[in-house]
C-alpha cells in the first residue's frame, strides 16, 4: 500500500474537503484526486461521497478511518524522533506567535538567532490559534496558556502586562479618559462578534456594550493599526506601545492587564540541536521585557 495514497484520504476525511487535504499537504487537487482513487481501486471500495463542496467519509472508508490514523500517528513519532536527532545547525525553524507579537516583538529574536545561528531559517506562523506543536503545525510556539499535553515541554518566561491605548490624535479630538466610568463616553477596538472580548471588558470592570465598538478586527495586529489611525481606544502589551510613540496610555485608573508568556516545544523536538538553539534564545529575548 502507498503510504502517500493513504495520507491522501487521512487529509481529507480529517479537513473535509479535498481543496483543503491539497493546500494543507503542499499538491494540486488533481494530485491529491488521483491519490485518493486510486487507493479506492486498490482496496475496492468508495471512501467519499461529495456534498456540494465538501466530502463526507462513507461506511466503508469510516471502517478504515482508525487504521488510517493510527499509521499517521506512526509516522508522526517517526518523524519527530528523526528530527529529534538530527544535530545540524541548518535548517528551518517554525515559530507560532499571536498576530501582534509576530509582528512586533519576534523581529529582533529572530535578528538575535541570525547572529548566532545563520543557518537556521525561521518561519513564522502568526495566528492567535494555538497551533498544534503535536502534528508539526510549527516547532515552537510563543503561547499565553500552560501546555496541557503531556508530550509538550513548556517554560513560563514571565508575565507581562497591558494597558488601554489611544492615539494622540483621537487624544485631541476626545480628551484622555482615565476611569472605567470615562471608558463609557467613548468608543472602543473590538476583537469578535460573539460577545467574547465584550464579556472580558464587563469582567474588568468595563461597564461596556456593543454599541461601544466602532470596528471589530480579529488579527491583533490589524486591530492595534486601528487604534493608531485613530478610531478608538484598545488594548496592547506595554512593550508593544513603547515603542509606538504616537499612542497615549489611557484609563490609567483602570489596573493592568496580566497574562503569561510560555515557549513550548515538542519533548522529541527540543533535542535537536538547531530547535533548542532557537528555544534557548527566544527564551532569552522573551524572558525580559522587550523594549
Amino acid at each position: 500500500m502507498d503510504w502517500n495514497h493513504l495520507h491522501a484520504f487521512l487529509q481529507t476525511a480529517e479537513r473535509g474537503s479535498l481543496s483543503a487535504a491539497a493546500r494543507h499537504m503542499g499538491v494540486t487537487q488533481s494530485t491529491l484526486s488521483r491519490q485518493v482513487a486510486a487507493l479506492e481501486q486498490q482496496l475496492g471500495v468508495t471512501l467519499f461521497e461529495r456534498v456540494g463542496r465538501s466530502v463526507v467519509v462513507t461506511q466503508a472508508g469510516s471502517g478504515l478511518l482508525e487504521y488510517a490514523r493510527t499509521m499517521g500517528a506512526a509516522a508522526q513519532d517517526l518523524a519527530l524522533a528523526a528530527t529529534g536527532t538530527s544535530k545540524t545547525m541548518d535548517g528551518v525553524v517554525s515559530v507560532t506567535a499571536t498576530d501582534a507579537m509576530a509582528a512586533f516583538l519576534l523581529p529582533r529574536a529572530i535578528q538575535r538567532i541570525s547572529e548566532v545561528a545563520p543557518g537556521v531559517v525561521i518561519e513564522v506562523i502568526a495566528t492567535d490559534a494555538i497551533s498544534d506543536l503535536r502534528r508539526r503545525e510549527a516547532d515552537i510556539a510563543i503561547r499565553h496558556v500552560r501546555p496541557q499535553e503531556p508530550e509538550l515541554i513548556g517554560r513560563l518566561l514571565r508575565h507581562a502586562t497591558a494597558h488601554f491605548y489611544a492615539s494622540s490624535d483621537w487624544i485631541a479630538k476626545n480628551g484622555h479618559p482615565r476611569t472605567a466610568h470615562d471608558a463609557l463616553k467613548h468608543r472602543f477596538i473590538g476583537t469578535d462578534r460573539n460577545g467574547r472580548y465584550l464579556t472580558f471588558l464587563q469582567d474588568y470592570g468595563l461597564q461596556l456594550t456593543e454599541s461601544h465598538f466602532s470596528v471589530l478586527a480579529e488579527n491583533t495586529a490589524v486591530s492595534w493599526q486601528m487604534v493608531l489611525q485613530g478610531l478608538g481606544i484598545g488594548v496592547t502589551m506595554d512593550e508593544i506601545a513603547a515603542r509606538t510613540p504616537s499612542v497615549v496610555r489611557v484609563l490609567d485608573d483602570v489596573a493592568p492587564i496580566l497574562f503569561p508568556i510560555w515557549l513550548v516545544t515538542h519533548r522529541e523536538l527540543h533535542t535537536a540541536q538547531r530547535i533548542r538553539v532557537v528555544f534557548d534564545l527566544l527564551a532569552q529575548e522573551f524572558g525580559a521585557p522587550n523594549v
